[in-house]
């Protein structure tokens, strides 16, 4: 028994550790202009009074301090009109690409349990390579094709069809669908977002560890580094926090369900695509270990090294510029700004509004979440993103 309780204490402390929330500071202390910050909240207010949104929280790391964190507007207007708060979570759409599936696919990587240039038929047996139809030479796709979008994937399916045919949920019906589906073009050639290519890792994942996608990241990632209020198809403490997204057809909203269709309809949930959920204050935790080498509060969840391979594009690929899981400067990026470094800065986008900014140069974060598909899929943020970015780059004072 003594064993026991020592054990149980023992967990508890671990457990305690990794709950350390980020390190909180000044502005000025952060080396940030505060007079030329609140410029940020002029261009967030006009987003809102403009109705492109009905609320959003930012959140700035620098240096691995939380520096500026503030909520506007509205979590909800429709059924009732709720206030924004800092810990609001929110539908993180596609920035759960790089959040949940690419850093869970790095650490199997750096463990030794797959290579980038593993063919993806290795762990998908009935996937399909790419042919050329001239030559019938066949070409397989890789890991880090599906990384950086490179594979010649296309870019969607229909969920509506693939339920019809197959049932919903089915997530086996979604893979066997994407491991036969057409091949676009030669892998490595061009560039062309998929979300097919994250399902697509989330499978090959869970056929290597035996673990849902949504359970292997959520012990490795999110637990490790104390991310409290992050996490798949939210239920209790975390499902209270969450703000609405889309109406739907009989007058309710979606609430802790994820937007994207196929995540919802076909994965239900657990979707390499899409299906985290979280707030600012849990993203700016995940930058800060990101800037610092994969750690933070002495919790680790990649290594040094890991981080510089995943944040830096491939040199096959330099002119499509994509790194893997995140974009540098694809056609995809403008949410990075135009002041941060051109090319080390890393970051994406999220269809439902959030995104995430990192500049490892200057060592700032910039997190913007918000949900333009509140209550009507009818939003904008694209020149928000870009304008806050630029805000908080020029409030920098040194380096």
């Amino acid at each position: 028994m003594q064993k026991f309780l020592l054990s149980c204490l023992s967990l508890f402390f671990v457990c305690a550790l990794a709950a350390q929330p980020i390190q909180r500071t000044t502005p000025e202390k952060a080396g940030l202009d505060s007079q030329k910050l609140s410029r940020v909240d002029a261009i967030i207010q006009e987003s809102i009074d403009n109705k492109e949104i009905p609320g959003a929280v930012v959140a700035i790391v620098r240096h691995g301090s939380l520096a500026y964190i503030k909520a506007y507007g509205n979590k909800s207007v429709y059924p009732t009109v709720e206030p924004m708060t800092e810990n609001t979570v929110f539908d993180m759409a596609s920035v759960s690409k790089p959040v949940g599936t690419a850093i869970s696919i790095m650490q199997l990587v750096e463990r030794g349990y797959l290579r980038l240039s593993d063919p993806v038929s290795m762990y998908i047996p009935n996937f399909h390579p790419w042919v050329d139809p001239e030559t019938g030479r066949k070409v397989e796709i890789r890991i880090i094709d599906l990384l950086t979008h490179s594979s010649g994937l296309p870019s969607y399916i229909t969920a509506t069809l693939l339920t019809k045919r197959y049932g919903s949920p089915n997530p086996q019906a979604l893979i066997d669908s994407i491991a036969t589906s057409r091949r676009d073009f030669r892998p490595t050639t061009k560039f062309q977002y998929s979300c097919l290519n994250f399902i697509t890792l989330q499978n090959v994942l869970q056929n290597i560890t035996g673990e849902k996608l949504c359970d292997y990241t959520q012990k490795n990632v999110f637990d490790v580094l104390g991310m409290k209020h992050t996490t798949y198809n939210p239920t209790g403490e975390i499902l209270a926090l969450c703000a609405p997204t889309e109406k739907q057809p009989d007058g309710s909203v979606l609430l802790g369900k994820v937007h994207d269709p196929l995540a919802l309809l076909l994965n239900d949930g657990n979707s390499g695509n899409a299906g985290v959920f979280s707030c600012a204050e849990d993203l700016a935790l995940l930058a800060a270990a990101l800037m610092n080498g994969g750690a933070y509060n002495g919790k680790r969840i990649l290594s040094p090294l890991t981080v510089e391979t995943m944040t830096r594009v491939p040199q096959e690929i330099k002119s499509l510029g994509r790194c893997l899981g995140w974009d540098n400067y694809s056609s995809y990026s403008s949410n990075n700004g135009n002041l941060f470094d051109p090319e080390r800065t890393y970051g994406h986008t999220g269809y439902t509004g959030t995104s995430i900014v990192i500049d490892p140069v200057s060592q700032t974060a910039v997190i913007l979440l918000a949900h333009r598909v509140h209550p009507h899929d009818e939003g904008s943020v694209t020149r928000l993103r870009g304008l806050v970015a630029n805000a908080v780059a020029g409030a920098v004072t040194e380096k």
